[in-house]
């Protein structure tokens, strides 16, 4: 069995909190722009230089490292079995996108066209989130089982609300992507939950050393 090394779990922290920000937006209708506006970059960073390069920083996924640190570590904790849906449904999407020739052109094509909107519009304009919400609707959606967002009906039916979740939720593919390009494996979620939680502990303390 492959081991699970800290880039794989920093692309999961990346996956992870894009689920995050889902539930924040299905649940109230507010969610913080400039994060929203880091996770959009994912999408458009086709390029990186290195793991770390693709959100940013590693600080720039600190709420997906401390998801992963809570929902496979603490046993107090209570896990959070919308949340893991959320995830394992893109990295199921991912699968299937990987597989699928013509999507990943598509897709491709739709990314360098939402990257030439940036010469016009900010990153979190309505255009942007239209085009990127786009992307999702119509070549990773039809790959399989549509993900069922959990939150207020009244909210879910707002379509600005809807093309921003559509939307993070291309940011999380981009990060499922990444995971497996890294080596990343499901059944290691489960069967190596230790080392996913050492590298997000890992990660943390880093990060409150900075503060």
């Amino acid at each position: 069995m492959s081991d699970v090394t800290y880039e794989q779990t920093l692309a999961l922290a990346g996956i992870c909190q894009a689920g995050s920000l889902i539930q924040q937006l299905a649940r109230t209708g507010r969610v913080d722009m400039d994060k929203v506006a880091e996770t959009f970059t994912w999408v458009l960073n086709t390029n990186p230089a290195s793991t770390e390069d693709v959100f940013g920083s590693e600080k720039a996924v600190e709420q997906g490292f401390t998801i992963i640190h809570d929902q496979l570590g603490h046993k107090s904790h209570k896990k959070d079995a919308e949340l893991t849906r959320y995830v394992l449904s893109l990295l199921s999407l991912e699968r299937k996108l990987a597989k699928n020739k013509l999507a990943l052109q598509r897709l491709a094509k739709g990314i360098d066209n939402a990257e030439r909107q940036l010469t016009h519009y900010e990153i979190t304009d309505e255009q942007i989130i239209t085009s990127l919400a786009g992307l999702y609707s119509d070549v990773i959606s039809p790959l399989g089982p549509k993900i069922q967002i959990i939150g207020n009906p009244h909210l879910l039916q707002q379509k600005s609300v809807q093309n921003k979740i559509r939307a993070i939720l291309l940011a999380g593919m981009r990060a499922a992507v990444l995971w497996r390009q890294l080596g990343g494996k499901r059944r290691n979620i489960v069967f190596r939950r230790n080392k996913w939680v050492s590298f997000s502990a890992q990660a943390l303390h880093k990060f409150n050393q900075i503060n």
